[in-house]
């Protein structure tokens, strides 16, 4: 785990003004990760680092060379397309870019002319995906969500028995993971008829959102070689907002028996800051597991685990319809829950995902399973919300929602916040459900 260090101090200001906003969500206490370009130039991707309402050019850093050592080999790894080069050189690399560049974004740096020319705003940004990323899993680490959609399907027997004893995931599509902002058309498939007819084909009638979250692998494992439960943090890069769009009549007619397909594999969307694991030590949180519940084989289990394996990450989802921006409203919250309801720890579903010895690579990916809570209002999907579209939502304008219609835009939001420490934030994701194509 990552023990607290300078670049934690709640007392640090920057000499970005922006970055000292209170309600902000990147201030010199989070320096998040992504891939950027000025939008309509041709310029190639390069990493950026968030602070207030700019960004870092590490690409320019490096050009200027600003920092030295590993702090230096960190920001030309960073200067790349993508960050996966940054994610294998793992956390002793990640910690020292970390604090060059809070030292020199501080107030009173004497880097501060020097880092000034290397910064884009961000509302002139356009935002690529972070990663390459080879591979993505999903698991379904929210044993709310869990048993809320069993109960839908199985009332008497909600949770399967496998359930409490390892955490479930299937192999996702990595190809249609796409950055904030990317829309995309309903999709097309085929869905479940009455008993004895046909399957019918069209455009999907139960569009869904799932709000999850998203983790990126660091540095890599060989194949054959596990990494253990003690490991599993150093392997972790950072953290994102990940909304796993689900055609939910099209996952029902396929996913048996061997799990999603076509329901899934045509959008996944991604907020484009990576919050690492570091700037989130101050807000990880004890992992319990109910004692009258099975407790973790060993391989699962660790006492660090126990006692700092989650995070309180602050979850919102928001729906923006096609008439709430014809009239200049603004989007309404649908529900806000928290990551430190999960199941299951990243840890140990990495550490689940390698003890077969399957190999990780640096920008491999994998999202956590729809994040629920276990209160009324912090359910992670329409599908729950809407009992499977039996019981409508109304909308503070008077539309009705049983699933998504064409012209809404879901958007996530996360955000961490405490006594005693700065509120960092995860930005958001945000997508929109376009009209299927002919």
């Amino acid at each position: 785990m990552t023990s607290l260090n300078e670049t934690h101090d709640p007392n640090l200001r920057s000499w970005i003004a922006s970055a000292n906003d209170a309600n902000g969500d990147f201030p010199i206490q989070n320096l998040p990760f992504g891939a950027f370009k000025r939008a309509g130039s041709n310029e190639a991707l390069r990493g950026g680092v968030a602070i207030g309402d700019q960004i870092v050019d590490l690409a320019a850093v490096h050009s200027a060379g600003i920092f030295d050592g590993l702090a230096a080999d960190a920001a030309l790894a960073g200067s790349q397309t993508t960050l996966n080069a940054l994610m294998g050189m793992g956390p002793a690399t990640w910690s020292a870019l970390r604090l060059a560049l809070s030292k020199a974004l501080r107030e009173g740096s004497d880097q501060q002319q020097a880092m000034a020319a290397c910064l884009v705003p961000q509302s002139e940004a356009q935002y690529g995906m972070p990663a390459h990323i080879g591979d993505y899993t999903d698991f379904y680490a929210s044993i709310h969500h869990a048993t809320n959609i069993g109960k839908l399907f199985r009332p008497n027997n909600p949770l399967l028995p496998n359930y409490q004893w390892i955490p479930i995931g299937y192999h996702g599509r990595s190809s249609s993971i796409v950055v904030s902002g990317t829309d995309f058309p309903r999709p097309v498939g085929q869905r479940r008829s009455p008993e004895g007819q046909p399957p019918g084909f069209g455009a999907s009638t139960r569009m869904d959102y799932e709000l999850e979250v998203g983790i990126f692998v660091g540095g890599g494992n060989e194949l054959g070689q596990p990494i253990t439960i003690d490991q599993a943090e150093d392997h972790i890069f950072g953290l994102c907002l990940l909304n796993d769009w689900s055609a939910r009549d099209i996952q029902a007619w396929e996913y048996q028996p061997l799990g999603p397909f076509l329901g899934k594999s045509f959008a996944s969307t991604i907020s484009p800051w990576i919050i690492t694991t570091e700037a989130l030590a101050p807000y990880r949180t004890a992992w319990t597991r109910p004692e009258d519940h099975p407790q973790p084989l060993p391989y699962l289990e660790s006492e660090a685990n126990r006692a700092s394996g989650g995070f309180d990450v602050q979850l919102e989802v928001l729906i923006e319809t096609a008439q709430m921006r014809d009239g200049g409203q603004s989007p309404q919250r649908l529900s806000l829950g928290n990551f430190r309801h999960a199941y299951w720890t990243a840890a140990q579903m990495l550490t689940h995902h390698t003890v077969n010895g399957c190999n990780m690579r640096p920008g491999d990916f994998f999202g956590s399973g729809t994040m629920s809570g276990p209160e009324d209002g912090s359910q992670g999907a329409l599908i729950e919300l809407t009992r499977g579209g039996k019981e409508p939502l109304t909308l503070d304008n008077g539309q009705e929602r049983k699933f998504l219609e064409d012209g809404d835009a879901i958007i996530l939001r996360g955000w961490c916040q405490k006594d005693g420490a700065p509120r960092i934030g995860f930005g958001e994701a945000r997508g929109m459900v376009l009209p299927a194509r002919n």
